[in-house]
């Protein structure tokens, strides 16, 4: 081949890859152009669903507030503090003669004196224990003939010879005996129970601290209740009768030293 021929020869060859490998113009035009930015297809564009705000826990309702303060006067006026700083120790439904010698022991190792709410069916049965406990410093309580959770609701007539018949037993035991006080069994005053009371010179006697000791909770319990409802002049229910009164003799030596050491131990007189 001629030199002029090579030549002419490698221009086509140069030509025909060059179209071979270049560009479509007319495909060019006919797809769509696409860019970082333009979606792919003539949909629009999905759009994001916004995000759901949070909703915020309901308010707190009204914020707990302290419980409202104990009132220094029981219900219809009776008789629920000391009106010293001082604290009264009161025993009910005695006398026993499993518990009562033994709640007296206690009290006089700890050199305090409580009033004891006696009943008058076992002041009748333990006329001994009724004596010791008023030879000893303590006071003395009507707390109704037998217990009777219901007389305040009795006619006053009723109420009246209840109450009497207790005192009177009381006075056989103790002859001139001060009985300054009564206490409704159960708490459970009426306005006649309370005007009878004080008709017959008793001051009706309520109470500020219940550790339901009645129920027998254990000694642990009723500690922990005394101390934590206690304040200056509070008047604390407790008992010696009525049942097991182990876990409130345990508890005894305890509580003494501490409401003395905190507050004092006063005396109803």
């Amino acid at each position: 081949m001629t030199r002029p021929a090579a030549l002419a020869a490698g221009l086509v060859l140069v030509a025909l890859l060059a179209t071979a490998c270049g560009p479509d113009q007319h495909d060019q035009a006919a797809r769509p152009q696409f860019s970082p930015f333009t979606p792919a297809t003539s949909e629009p564009a999905p759009t994001t669903a916004p995000t759901a705000t949070p909703t915020p826990p309901p308010a707190d309702p009204t914020p707990s507030r302290p419980p409202a303060p104990r009132s220094t006067v029981g219900p219809l006026d009776t008789r629920r503090t000391t009106g010293s700083r001082g604290v009264a120790l009161t025993f009910d439904d005695g006398p026993s003669p499993d518990w009562t010698p033994k709640v007296l022991d206690q009290l006089r190792k700890a050199q305090v004196k409580a009033t004891f709410c006696v009943v008058g069916v076992k002041v009748r049965k333990y006329p001994r224990l009724v004596a010791r406990i008023v030879r000893e410093g303590h006071t003395l309580c009507n707390h109704s003939w037998q217990h009777d959770l219901e007389l305040g609701g009795r006619p006053p007539a009723e109420i009246r010879a209840d109450l009497s018949r207790t005192n009177r037993e009381i006075r056989r035991a103790v002859p001139g005996a001060r009985i300054g006080y009564y206490r409704q069994p159960g708490g459970k005053w009426t306005p006649s129970v309370v005007q009878v009371s004080r008709e017959l010179g008793m001051v009706p006697l309520h109470w500020d601290v219940d550790p339901r000791d009645w129920d027998k909770p254990g000694a642990a319990a009723i500690s922990k209740r005394v101390l934590a409802q206690a304040r200056p002049g509070s008047i604390i229910l407790l008992h010696d009768g009525g049942g097991d009164r182990s876990g409130t003799l345990t508890a005894c030596p305890g509580l003494f030293g501490a409401l003395k050491q905190k507050y004092g131990i006063a005396r109803l007189k």
